[in-house]
């Protein structure tokens, strides 16, 4: 496959990224942060399930076509992030996740890509970190508005 097609199916990939349904799964993914396999089995039994299964399911199948050889694999991750950022917040409930369903190969075309990015232990670890940033600055930003209203309700 040439460069030129290889690019192409990058921007496909992008621009179902760009699609509303996605788009809204993968805002929401951005807040979830599940720790334990009982997160996942409650956002399964939740109104967001379509949001988590998306997301997940989508990386997953651009990860097989990266390893089938239809997507250059220098390429697609020169390209894309959001990959890594989705399998960081998943990886350490996959084992669980794969028993608890009886489902070996659950996400296993996306870990296998990430595993394959050079460093890939240290990227997850860093992504993990802004990740608690974040949700440290978001949780501020949300106090501080609640005071707000408050302030503004009293008076």
């Amino acid at each position: 496959m040439s460069k030129h097609d290889d690019a192409d199916l990058i921007l496909k990939l992008y621009d179902l990224r760009r699609e509303t349904t996605m788009r809204e799964a993968r805002n929401w993914m951005f807040g979830f942060n599940p720790t334990t396999v009982q997160d996942v089995i409650d956002v399964l039994l939740s109104e967001h399930s379509g949001h988590y299964r998306m997301v997940i399911s989508y990386w997953d199948m651009a990860a097989a076509m990266v390893n089938n050889g239809a997507i250059d694999e220098k390429l697609f991750n020169e390209t894309n992030g959001e990959h890594l950022f989705v399998y960081s917040k998943i990886a350490p409930l996959i084992p669980e996740v794969r028993a608890l369903f009886g489902n070996p190969e659950f996400l296993m075309n996306l870990e296998t890509l990430v595993k394959r990015v050079p460093d890939y232990e240290e990227k997850i670890t860093a992504m993990r970190e802004r990740m608690k940033r974040f949700a440290a600055m978001r949780e501020e930003r949300t106090a501080k508005v609640q005071a707000a209203a408050t302030a503004t309700s009293a008076s």
